[in-house]
C-alpha cells in the first residue's frame, strides 16, 4: 500500500497530465515552426537545436532568429532577448519556493521557467501542488521543445518557404491562447491593444523583429488610470 503523500502525488500528476499534454502538443507545433523557419532562413540545424536546448525560450529564439537573419547586430539580438525575458524576474520572485531545495534543483528549475510552466503553477493554491505542477509542466515541455525544433528543421529542408504553410503564425497563435484569460483584466487588455497597435504601425518601418521590441512600450498602458486610482483610494478609505 502506498503512503498518503505518494498517493496524492500520483493523483495530482494524473490530474495534470491531460492539460500538460495538450500544451506540449501546441508547443511542439510552435517548436517545429521555429526549426523550419530558422533552417529556411539559413541558420544551421545543429545551431537552432542546441539553442533550443540551452535557451528554452520560444519568444526569444524567434526574435534572435528574425533579427540575426535580417542582418541585425548581435548586440541588438542580445538586448532584444534580454528585454523579452525580463518578465521572468517577477516569475522567479513569485515561484522561488516551487523550485525546491538544493542548488541543482534551483538551477535546473530556473531553466524550466517559461510562461506555460508558470501558468500551471500559479493555478494551484497549495504550495506542494504548486511545486508539483511547475515541475510536471516544466520537465514535460522541456523534453518536447528541442526535439520538435529538430524535427521542424528537418522537415523545413524539404518544405521550401515555411511562410507559405502558415508556420510563422504558430507562435503568435500559441501565445494568444495563453494570454486570452488574462485579457479579462482591463489594464492587461489596454497594454495588449497598445502593444499590438505599435507593432502593426512600426513593422513596415523597422527591420524584422524590432517591432516586437517597440510593442513592449505598450506595457505603460497597464498603469492604472486616474479614475481607477481614485476608485482604489476610495475603497481603501472605506475599508478603514
Amino acid at each position: 500500500m502506498g503512503s498518503p503523500n505518494r498517493t496524492d502525488r500520483g493523483s495530482d500528476t494524473a490530474r495534470l497530465l491531460p492539460a500538460v499534454a495538450s500544451m506540449a502538443l501546441a508547443l511542439a507545433v510552435i517548436g517545429a515552426s521555429l526549426g523550419a523557419i530558422a533552417v529556411s532562413s539559413g541558420v544551421p540545424l545543429w545551431l537552432v537545436t542546441v539553442m533550443a536546448a540551452l535557451v528554452f525560450a520560444g519568444g526569444s529564439e524567434f526574435l534572435v532568429v528574425g533579427l540575426t537573419t535580417a542582418g541585425a547586430a548581435p548586440v541588438t539580438a542580445l538586448l532584444g532577448g534580454w528585454l523579452l525575458n525580463a518578465r521572468h524576474l517577477p516569475y522567479g520572485l513569485a515561484l522561488g519556493d516551487a523550485l525546491g531545495e538544493g542548488i541543482g534543483r534551483k538551477l535546473f528549475g530556473s531553466h524550466l521557467l517559461v510562461d506555460e510552466a508558470v501558468a500551471f503553477a500559479l493555478a494551484e493554491s497549495d504550495p506542494r501542488r504548486q511545486r508539483r505542477a511547475y515541475w510536471v509542466a516544466g520537465v514535460t515541455l522541456y523534453c518536447v521543445w528541442a526535439p520538435s525544433v529538430l524535427l521542424g528543421g528537418l522537415l523545413g529542408r524539404g518544405l521550401g518557404d515555411p511562410h507559405l504553410f502558415g508556420l510563422d503564425a504558430a507562435l503568435p497563435a500559441g501565445l494568444l491562447t495563453l494570454v486570452l484569460p488574462a485579457l479579462r483584466d482591463r489594464s492587461v487588455l489596454r497594454a495588449v491593444l497598445l502593444g499590438c497597435l505599435l507593432a502593426v504601425l512600426t513593422v513596415p518601418l523597422l527591420d524584422q523583429g524590432l517591432a516586437v521590441l517597440v510593442a513592449l512600450l505598450g506595457t505603460v498602458a497597464a498603469l492604472p488610470l486616474p479614475n481607477e486610482r481614485r476608485r482604489a483610494g476610495a475603497e481603501e478609505g472605506g475599508a478603514v
